[in-house]
This record gives structure tokens, C-alpha cells and sequence, in this order.
């Protein structure tokens, strides 16, 4: 491509690009980044279209985390290529906390351009009446605001509500899992809500969290911390991220290694019998 023609496409990037950076570094980066998304809404049919044939409407959920900022920035760059067909609503969810800057994702959608709904709904008053002094209220607020973001869906006619969570996510989930829950779990890259009728996305789980630090902090994104409500991260999964960061940096790439084993499962080699029927096997002369 001529330098004339690069010019032109830097130009005309979706508007959340207008003052990102033009060095080939972030270039590398947000290629890598869309890639690894478009290759996970492909592979796990993210984006199949209705049973009526019509793109899906997808509720995108923002915190105003580095990780929700750049799953809007990567699927309205997938939409500016028209590799995406769903329609997006974006949505953040006002849970009441003392100093939430109510003006910042608003005022950011609206410069954007991008099509949103606020939603105000005092979960803190819930979570701290529940929770006792001294607990993490991540867990009840987590599940709480899930039940706002299905509601908002169902009444925007959405598919699905589409979240942030990235590879490292995945990961610290399934060792929570396999050190404190007694189970072979993680964070499933799309899975269909309780009640059958909603699908919940996660199109970052390829995505690195170290690469989405780097996105966000070039990006400069207006930042919402997480720690509002007074509340932090439960012990358990600081834990498994300083184990994680620990290995990675006695062995690099172990991350990528251990997401690989999460898509190559054997149910033969494990203990479950109630997904592999042990007691049927049988040798080959037919004998058991």
C-alpha cells in the first residue's frame, strides 16, 4: 500500500481511533488485538445471525475498565470493516457507589457517536446491607448487576450481553476452580444464560491482559476505577494472578500454554463418569 493510501485509512479509523497513536508498535498491537477477537467470534459462532436470518443485537457492557474499553474499541473497528454484523448497544450500569463519575462513560459515548444506554440502579445499597464489614462485595455485586444487564437486554431486544473478560480472566477463574471449587471450570467464550433465552459473549478471551495495559494506557481511555465501593478483588483470585505472573515470568509463555490445554480437552483421561462412560469400555477382542 502507498504511504498516500496508509495515510487515507489512518484518517479514516472508526472515531475512537482520532488520537491514538501512529507508531508501528500500537499498529502491531491493535492488529493483533482485533485479530484475536475476530478470530474468537468465528470460531465460536459469536455472530450467526437469528433463526430469522437478521443480525443479532448485541448489549455491550461497559464498566469504564481498561477491558470494556477495548472490546468497544475492537468491535467498532470490526464494524468499520465490516467484519462484525451484529448491532451494538453499548450500556454501563450506574450501581449508586459514592463518587462515581456519572458524566464520564456518557459524555465518551456520546463524542463517539456510539448508540448507548445509561442505567441507574442502586446495587451498593444491597451489597453493603448483605455483605458483612470486613467481606468483598465482588461476588453479590457481580451477580446483581448480571440480573440488571439481562433485564436491560431483554427490553432493548438484544441476543446477548457481551462482556470483557480476556484470556487471563479465563484462567484465574479456572484455578480458582480447581484449587478452591473441586472442578474442571473456566470462563466459557459464549454460553446461553440460565433461563435459555440470552447468550453471554466474552470476544477478548484470546486476548492477552498484558496487550490490553498496553491498548488502553495508548489509548488513553477515561479510566473508571473498580475500587469505588470501598471493596477489593477476594484474596482467592489476587492469589491466582500473582501465581500466574509468577510462573509467566519464570517461564514464559506458561499463560499461553495453559489456554491452549483449556481448548484441548481429553474427557477420556480425566474422572468424570458422568461425561465418559468408563464401565462401557471395552478391549478390542470385545472382552471387558
Amino acid at each position: 500500500m502507498s504511504a498516500d493510501g496508509a495515510d487515507f485509512l489512518q484518517q479514516h479509523l472508526p472515531r475512537i481511533y482520532a488520537d491514538a497513536p501512529a507508531s508501528v508498535n500500537f499498529k502491531k498491537l491493535r492488529k493483533r488485538i482485533l485479530r484475536q477477537t475476530r478470530d474468537a467470534i468465528a470460531r465460536f459462532g459469536m455472530d450467526a445471525p437469528r433463526s430469522d436470518g437478521a443480525p443479532q443485537k448485541w448489549l455491550v457492557c461497559l464498566s469504564g475498565g481498561k477491558d470494556s474499553y477495548t472490546l468497544l474499541a475492537a468491535l467498532l473497528d470490526l464494524k468499520w470493516q465490516g467484519a462484525l454484523k451484529a448491532s451494538l448497544l453499548a450500556c454501563n450500569l450506574d450501581q449508586g457507589q459514592p463518587g462515581f463519575p456519572k458524566h464520564v462513560l456518557p459524555d465518551y459515548l456520546r463524542g463517539l457517536g456510539v448508540e448507548h444506554r445509561i442505567v441507574t440502579e442502586d446495587t451498593y445499597s444491597i451489597v453493603t446491607d448483605k455483605v458483612p464489614d470486613g467481606a468483598t462485595y465482588c461476588a453479590l455485586c457481580s451477580r446483581l448487576r448480571r440480573g440488571v444487564l439481562y433485564r436491560v437486554a431483554r427490553e432493548e431486544d438484544c441476543d446477548a450481553i457481551v462482556l470483557g473478560h480476556h484470556r487471563d480472566d479465563a484462567l484465574e477463574t479456572f484455578m480458582l476452580n480447581l484449587f478452591h471449587g473441586g472442578r474442571l471450570a473456566a470462563m466459557p467464550p459464549r454460553l446461553v444464560n440460565d433461563e435459555g433465552d440470552l447468550f453471554v459473549l466474552r470476544p477478548l478471551i484470546e486476548c492477552a491482559e498484558s496487550d490490553i495495559e498496553k491498548f488502553a494506557a495508548a489509548m488513553k481511555f477515561p479510566i473508571i476505577p473498580c475500587n469505588l465501593c470501598g471493596s477489593q478483588e477476594g484474596l482467592q483470585r489476587a492469589a491466582m494472578k500473582d501465581m500466574l505472573k509468577d510462573w509467566e515470568t519464570r517461564h514464559p509463555g506458561r499463560r499461553e500454554v495453559m489456554f491452549r490445554a483449556l481448548q484441548n480437552v481429553r474427557l477420556s483421561h480425566l474422572a468424570d463418569d458422568r461425561v465418559w462412560d468408563f464401565a462401557a469400555l471395552a478391549r478390542a477382542d470385545g472382552n471387558i
